[in-house]
């Protein structure tokens, strides 16, 4: 990150302060400069010069607490470097940013929202399935993102977010789904390259303090869920520091007078991590095209992935947001193009409670409002973006990788004088297209919630107080988004799948439909799963179906019960005929009942696993299952 220290120079020369008093507004500090480093010394003047000199208000004489105060300095250090252009530009931004907020300064004010262009695709049509090819043949040249600095206790859950099961069946995780998504993606677009060639898809991984250290012990305890160590980078993201007013005083921790009180920045660090790593640089090097950023509890978003990248290769993009359809006012962000005044335009994602009054303000007076199609035109941002390398490091290169920032303090009066609590500046990951030139070719893609977005973020009590109707994005909701999908996939391909029943836990009404799981290496697309199945296949609607295995065909299956067959990639099995069974079902669990562990309390349900008919293949060879 850039030095503040020329700036900072040149700033005490005019203000007459480089000299021997130039601490003379902080005499607590001044007594204590003899055990400072030079560059100790340099970053106690640029607090200075920036208003900050309450810092030191409370430090005793020389000899008390030194250690504390050094740690004050390297504090302040890391601080400095991991902002881009240092603390003294966080500083001057907060002060725009604080007095705009106090002003009530509309961010939108001169703007003129319109629907952008994108592409809407329906799932298993023949343009679908063009935009999946497309997108297999462009996997060998993308990496990918993973923003997952988040704890997993807005959900009810201690660990990391990323630890958590996707689903029961299988019990896999998050990370490993994600992980054993990629590589499948990498082996079936490096079996279309001539030749076959195995090159390899990087993964980098957003950390923070609070899951760094989780995130690399599951890593490590689990031999990296198959993927080489090296082909994984970890990127930790600083916190910033917090301010205590509209001038954009530092606060100090209430606990240690020796520490700045820091909070997170938001997931838009990922651009100046990226940056700032030279990963870019080496990904680029490395023949790297494209770069598709995902957050941590989506476990639909692969079913998405090919056909997005196969619109971005298609149409160009330098930047693809994937998206779904959302209601009018649908709690979620709308992405839109806004023209202002001036001429200059943006395509980008605008919160729901912006969008409304700005349409209201602009071009509608009934605000955000259904079309023919019964969805707002603005189609329902999911943070899921992929972005063309080179146009993004050219970006990446003038801006240093910072991201337009918010402040949103909440004020203890309407006179906005003062804060309740200490704020900070906060970005988003999906606020980078805010500083793209107009001839940059940003779109989106959208296709089907069921399809593309089931994130689980809520705990149990809030998602129970969701109106019925809306979406619960909770680990109830989450899990049986997968069996839908997993479903209506199969009755895409000719299989008979029965409808669901209603079911109930934690509060939640949820369609339950068959358990059905595969594993990413069974079928990333539409046409891997039609070209796997075949003939007259049932499934009903108490069955369970966990497929693990590249070479496992199906057909002629009727299944009312239980069926579970693994093969290794060499072994290829036939599976069909009349399986019946007691299968496996589901239990209602407690949200508080504390005998669980908490990954099966906040989900509501355990699955009880009575019988079912089981084929493991681990020799290479041809094999057959029926019952």
């Amino acid at each position: 990150m850039a030095s503040t220290v020329d700036s900072t120079t040149e700033q005490l020369s005019n203000l007459n302060i480089a000299g021997a008093d130039w601490a003379a507004s902080a005499p607590n500090l001044k007594s204590n400069l003899s055990f400072l480093s030079p560059q100790q010394v340099e970053l106690a003047k640029m607090l200075l010069v920036m208003g900050q000199d309450h810092l030191f208000q409370h430090w005793p004489e020389p000899g008390v607490d030194d250690d504390q105060k050094r740690g004050f300095f390297d504090q302040v250090a890391r601080l400095n470097a991991s902002y881009p252009g240092g603390l003294e530009t966080y500083i001057k931004n907060a002060r725009q940013l604080l007095a705009d907020s106090k002003a009530g300064k509309n961010p939108y004010d001169g703007f003129r929202p319109s629907v952008p262009t994108g592409e809407n695709l329906t799932f298993a049509d023949d343009n679908f399935i063009k935009y999946e090819e497309a997108g297999i043949r462009e996997a060998k040249n993308a990496a990918f993102v993973l923003v997952a600095g988040g704890l997993g206790e807005r959900l009810g859950y201690k660990g990391i977010k990323v630890a958590l099961p996707s689903e029961s069946c299988t019990g896999t995780c998050f990370l490993q789904h994600y992980i054993e998504s990629i590589l499948a993606l990498q082996q079936a677009s490096c079996r279309l390259v001539e030749g076959g060639s195995q090159g390899e898809v990087p993964f980098a991984i957003m950390t923070s303090d609070d899951t760094h250290a989780c995130t690399l012990a599951l890593l490590e305890s689990n031999s990296y869920f198959g993927m080489r160590p090296t082909q994984i980078t970890l990127l930790k993201q600083e916190k910033v520091a917090c301010l205590e007013d509209n001038d954009a005083r530092l606060a100090l921790d209430p606990n240690n007078r020796y520490r700045i009180q820091t909070k997170p920045h938001g997931h838009g660090d990922v651009h100046s991590l990226l940056y700032s790593s030279g990963l870019l640089k080496v990904w680029h090097e490395a023949g790297v095209k494209w770069v598709l950023f995902f957050q941590d509890t989506n476990g639909l978003l692969f079913k998405a992935i090919p056909a997005a990248l196969g619109v971005s290769a298609t149409k160009q993009y330098h930047v693809n947001s994937l998206a779904v359809p959302r209601k009018a006012k649908e709690a979620i962000g709308g992405i839109a193009k806004l023209t202002h005044a001036d001429g200059r335009t943006m395509v980008i994602n605008v919160e729901y409670n912006q969008l409304d009054p700005l349409l209201r303000a602009t071009i509608n007076p009934e605000g955000d409002v259904n079309c023919e199609t019964g969805y707002s035109p603005f189609p329902g941002n999911i943070n899921q973006l992929i972005l063309e390398l080179e146009p993004y490091i050219a970006e990446l290169n003038k801006t240093g990788g910072a991201i337009k920032e918010f402040v949103n303090p909440k004020y203890k009066d309407t006179s906005k004088t003062s804060f309740k609590s200490s704020t900070r500046l906060e970005c988003m990951m999906q606020d980078y297209p805010k500083t793209l030139p107009p001839t940059s070719r940003v779109g989106f893609t959208v296709m089907d919630a069921w399809l593309a977005y089931a994130p689980v973020k809520n705990n149990p009590e809030d998602a129970a107080k969701v109106p019925k109707g809306n979406p619960y994005h909770s680990a109830t909701s989450g899990e049986m988004a997968i069996y839908k999908a997993n479903s209506l996939i199969l009755r895409k391909v000719g299989v008979q799948v029965d409808d669901p029943r209603q079911g109930v836990f934690n509060g939640q009404e949820v369609e339950v439909w068959p358990h059905i799981a595969w594993k990413p290496k069974w079928a990333l697309t539409f046409s891997d799963v039609k070209a796997k199945i075949t003939g007259g296949c049932s499934i009903s609607q108490r069955s369970t179906m966990v497929i693990n295995g590249r070479n496992i065909f199906i057909k002629n299956l009727s299944l009312d019960g239980a069926l579970v067959v693994s093969s290794v990639d060499d072994a290829e099995v036939k599976v069909g005929g009349s399986i019946e069974n007691k299968g496996w079902i589901l239990e209602n669990v407690d949200y508080g009942d504390s005998l669980e562990p908490e990954e099966v309390r906040i989900r509501g349900f355990k699955i009880r696993k009575i019988e079912q008919l089981e084929g493991n293949y681990n020799e290479p060879g041809k094999y057959c299952l029926t019952p």
